[in-house]
């Protein structure tokens, strides 16, 4: 039987917090496919992500905040095999793209259950684990999603248009990452998992999440002006302001009193304006990379 706490610990609406790295993927893909586009939108973000959340969920049984749940459900038996079914139907809608994306697919499954299994629990590893993180859920997701919409071989993840807007995309990533731990210190420790965030300390966390957010804008300046788009530079700009005003609201407010403000709710704020922001803007350039714009001017 297939429990509520079950289905709310898959956590599929969080799962909008990855797509910007999908409609990068999308803004760049030769083969445009709409068959294809479905199929790469369903297998991650219906799927691989949720199983993924629910595994993690199941070995991590957190009692206090967790992203995408205020107050996480207790964990129960059912979530362990509901996970392996997202990820069984995932990898069954990978297929049918190709060989290639079903076996990504399945590694970066297995790197993200390493994660919180206990045998490895890659979590209790700070800095490794910030590393392994931001690059599978940056650049190698990227490559994924890219190949996976391109309908291409695996050797195009080690060309350079893949590997320069993939570990952009890492580099972003690894930014934010420490802002996601900041609030759980308490319950990682307990559990013995010296997070990134806990080796920084709160005020570190932040100093060490806005020189990468300044080492991020620099790298994506350099990516559109190294491809001649300078109004998307701009437009890029422009949907990174209020990430960065509200950012720096927050390290306000924590400087003043880091009890009340290093809270889930500042945390998930911060996580949503970025989402809402970097969906925005990678939607545009997918319009705008592509030319639709243009063509929807013309019509």
């Amino acid at each position: 039987m297939i429990t509520l706490s079950s289905i709310k610990h898959l956590r599929i609406p969080f799962s909008i917090f990855l797509l910007p790295i999908f409609f990068f993927a999308l803004a760049l893909t030769p083969n445009l496919n709409g068959e294809r586009i479905l199929w790469v939108f369903l297998s991650l973000h219906f799927f691989l992500y949720p199983s993924s959340n629910g595994y993690n969920s199941y070995f991590d049984k957190d009692e206090k905040s967790i992203g995408g749940l205020k107050n996480p459900p207790k964990v129960t038996k059912d979530l362990y095999w509901l996970s392996h079914a997202f990820l069984l139907i995932g990898l069954i809608i990978a297929l049918q793209i190709s060989i290639t994306y079903a076996v990504m697919v399945v590694i970066y499954a297995l790197v993200s259950m390493a994660y919180s299994h206990p045998s490895i629990r890659l979590k209790k590893y700070g800095w490794l684990s910030w590393l392994i993180t931001g690059f599978f859920q940056g650049y190698f997701t990227f490559s994924m999603a890219y190949i996976g919409l391109s309908d291409l071989d695996w050797q195009v993840m080690f060309q350079p248009h893949v590997y320069t807007p993939g570990f952009l995309t890492s580099v972003m990533l690894w930014g934010s990452y420490p802002l996601t731990q900041v609030y759980q210190h308490e319950e990682d420790r307990k559990r013995g998992d010296l997070t990134v965030s806990i080796r920084l300390g709160i005020q570190g966390t932040f100093l060490f999440s806005s020189l990468m957010f300044l080492f991020t804008a620099i790298a994506f300046a350099w990516y559109f002006l190294g491809r001649n788009q300078i109004e998307v530079l701009w437009v890029y700009l422009a949907c990174m302001a209020p990430v960065v005003l509200f950012f720096f609201l927050w390290f306000t407010f924590v400087r003043k009193d880091p009890e009340k403000h290093v809270s889930y709710g500042w945390a998930m704020g911060m996580n949503w304006i970025s989402a809402l922001a970097l969906n925005g803007f990678f939607l545009y350039y997918f319009f705008a990379n592509t030319q639709i714009l243009q063509v929807i001017n013309q019509v």
